[in-house]
This record gives C-alpha cells, structure tokens and sequence, in this order.
C-alpha cells in the first residue's frame, strides 16, 4: 500500500537515461567530477608511492627516532590514513555543494518534477 503523503516518483525509462548521458547537464556533472576525482587520485597514488620507496629505500630516514619510539617512517604511515580520512571529508564536502545539486537537477527532470 502507497502512503499518499508521499509523492510517487515516475520511473525513467532506459531511453529516457541514454538520452539523458548525452545532454548538457550530464557532461558538466560529468566533467564536474572529473576535475575533482583525477586530480585527487594522483596525488594520492604520488603520495602513497613516495611512502612506499622511502620506505623501501631510504631505511636510515624512516628509523629516525622523533620522539620515543616513534620514528619517521611511523610517522609517515600514520599520515596515509589521515590523509585518507582528509580525501573523504574533502569529496563529502564537494559532493554537497557541487555535485548533488546537479544530480538533484537531473533526477528532477527524469522523474518529472516528484
């Protein structure tokens, strides 16, 4: 049984969406994301090498004591979790602003305004 309070959406059909990937709005979505995605995901992966050859290689700077027991190379492993964390509270944050907004404007003409 349908609650009457809530508006029913109309379901797209597949040709509605593949015309839908062909407009305006979905290349900027597209393109949107793009720009924030690729970037971010290179200079992790830059990142996440550099960790891993200065780990590899450079054994005399990674077992540099700092304070205790902790040396750089801990200090640099726990890094790659904060920046993971960083990356995911950054793309939340763009996603909000920027890419929801175009997708509720594409959902909106698909679904024919509900």
């Amino acid at each position: 049984m349908t609650n009457p309070a809530v508006p029913q959406r109309r379901i797209p059909t597949e040709a509605e969406f593949i015309a839908m990937e062909s407009t305006p709005q979905f290349h900027q979505l597209r393109s949107t994301f793009r720009k924030f995605a690729f970037p971010v995901t290179i200079a992790f992966l830059a990142w996440y090498l550099f960790f891993i050859v200065v780990a590899t290689y450079a054994y005399d700077f990674v077992t540099t004591p700092v304070f205790g027991v902790i040396n750089v190379g801990m200090i640099l492993g726990l890094a790659q979790f904060a920046t993971a964390g960083l990356i995911t509270w950054a793309y939340v944050r763009f996603a909000d602003r920027t890419l929801d907004p175009l997708t509720a404007e594409i959902r909106h003409e698909l679904e024919g305004g509900a």
